[in-house]
């Protein structure tokens, strides 16, 4: 059911050079499913002398011809997205529903991008003298290194292959060891499409050997990054330092403030069902819950109750919820916020516990009146854990949501316009989803500001990171 996934260079499937393997594990069991090829400097320096003649070859496609290949591959993935999906439950965990809409929404996501191909205008400027032309023109910025995560496997490489691709850029994927297989898969429905040899690459290894071997290689002109804080900046120091062109998509710690005007039952529905979505593993996830003091009680008893009632469980059996963490640094790292918190004086409404024995199952779990001296208050949990707190004053609310140097997301609830109008002015955030959740559409921005990273990875903006700007003025002789 599940396969060896390979390496794909110069528009085949292959072994790495050195016949070097990474074992990939189901995380519901814990159990070997298969395996991923490990690249080497052999395999890397293939893959970009592959990618430097796919640009010069896919550059020349038209724009209107480039779309009509990812529409195409678009197509496929919704051909294939029940197969995909599974394959991706197997190695991620998250439930099979979540899986499908992953799945379905990169098909959305290529035909967003598909139609930005063909709208990638420059300009005419008006000229000084007559019998002078000036025009402004947009070409593909190069050869393009894209590292993405376990979190999202599919979507997390489709917004950056799909832009690079409309742009028309070739694209290096080093997608995650621990899930390599639907990914695998996205790649395999654009070769199917008709993309040239060479366009699009994919390879696995030791993400810091990959990385510090791709960036500074003369051969790539933009990399586009979406994981840790950390690792973000270590590597837009490298890209700067060699002057190549970065967007990064880092981590994130969301607030979501409820005042006491808000629809409280719609509040509860939204936040607890995006909070217990993959785990708690996503970057845009609501963390901190700051609620107004006159409905904080009944929040916290409607909310504690939503939490508990989530079924959790292997992502393919019918019902479940919440699958799995990901991997087994999970659950410790999940354990150690929630000690952390309760030694500081937070108060456990629910949760807190590992779930068995088998498999990086984890109770969801909340934490109320958690002192901002604890960790969790300060550090992204990345898991199925809502803290959640009461403010009196509304400046007081955005006080707290600004004090840290995250930017990604905020959610807002309320009736009042003004408070909205408040929240959507003074909460410091790349994006902002009041009285509902609204982000991560294909048609939207999707990126953050201070340590949450740079540049745009959807709507019109995202594929102007993969292009370079050209004046272009000719006297008529």
């Amino acid at each position: 059911m599940y396969p060896d996934t390979r390496l794909f260079i110069d528009g085949t499937w292959r072994d790495a050079a050195a016949g070097r393997w990474i074992e990939v594990l189901n995380p519901a069991t814990e159990e070997p499913i298969g395996r991923v090829a490990h690249a080497g400097t052999e395999d890397l320096d293939a893959a970009l002398d592959a990618a430097r003649r796919g640009f010069a070859a896919w550059r020349k496609v038209s724009a209107f011809e480039r779309a009509k290949v990812m529409r195409k591959a678009a197509a496929l993935m919704r051909e294939r997205a029940e197969d995909i999906a599974r394959l991706m439950v197997l190695e991620q965990g998250k439930p099979l529903f979540e899986a499908r809409l992953e799945t379905n929404a990169a098909a959305d996501i290529i035909d967003w991008f598909a139609e930005e191909a063909r709208r990638t205008y420059g300009r005419v400027v008006p000229a000084r003298a007559d019998g002078v032309v000036r025009l402004v023109v947009k070409e593909p910025v190069g050869p393009v290194a894209a590292f993405t995560p376990w979190n999202f496997p599919i979507n997390q490489v489709v917004r950056k292959l799909a832009a690079g691709l409309a742009a028309g850029c070739s694209v290096i994927v080093k997608a995650p060891e621990e899930t390599p297989a639907s990914p695998a898969e996205l790649i395999r429905a654009f070769h199917d499409a008709g993309v040239p040899a060479g366009a699009i690459g994919l390879v696995f290894g030791v993400p810091a050997e990959i990385s510090s071997y791709l960036i500074p290689h003369p051969v790539i002109r933009k990399i586009s990054f979406t994981g840790s804080t950390p690792v973000g900046k270590q590597l837009a120091a490298l890209a700067g330092l060699h002057m190549k062109r970065a967007t990064l998509e880092l981590g994130g710690h969301a607030p979501a403030i409820v005042f006491d005007d808000a629809d409280l039952d719609a509040a509860v529905k939204v936040l607890a069902a995006n909070k217990l979505r993959n785990a708690g593993q996503v970057c845009v996830s609501p963390t901190r819950f700051l609620v107004q003091e006159g409905v904080y009680p009944a929040f916290v008893e409607k909310f504690t109750e939503a939490m508990r009632a989530a079924r959790v469980g292997n992502g393919l059996e019918d019902g479940v919820t919440m699958g799995p963490l990901a991997n087994e640094r999970r659950i410790p790292a999940v354990q150690a916020l929630i000690q952390d918190a309760i030694s500081h004086g937070a108060r456990l409404k629910t949760g807190g516990k590992r779930i068995g024995n088998k498999g990086y199952f984890h109770e969801p779990t909340v934490l109320t009146e958690v002192p901002l001296t604890a960790r969790a208050m300060n550090e992204e949990p990345f898991g199925p854990l809502a803290l959640i707190n009461p403010f009196r004053r509304d400046e007081e609310a955005i006080e707290e949501a600004n004090r840290l140097d995250y930017g990604l997301a905020a959610y807002g609830w309320t009736r009042s316009t003004r408070r909205a109008q408040m929240l959507a002015q003074g909460v410091e955030t790349g994006m902002l989803s009041m009285n509902h959740h609204g982000l991560a559409l294909p048609e939207v921005h999707f990126g953050g500001i201070k340590d949450s990273g740079q540049g745009s990875e959807g709507g019109a903006d995202a594929i102007e990171a993969y292009l370079n700007l050209k004046l272009v003025t000719t006297a008529m002789l």
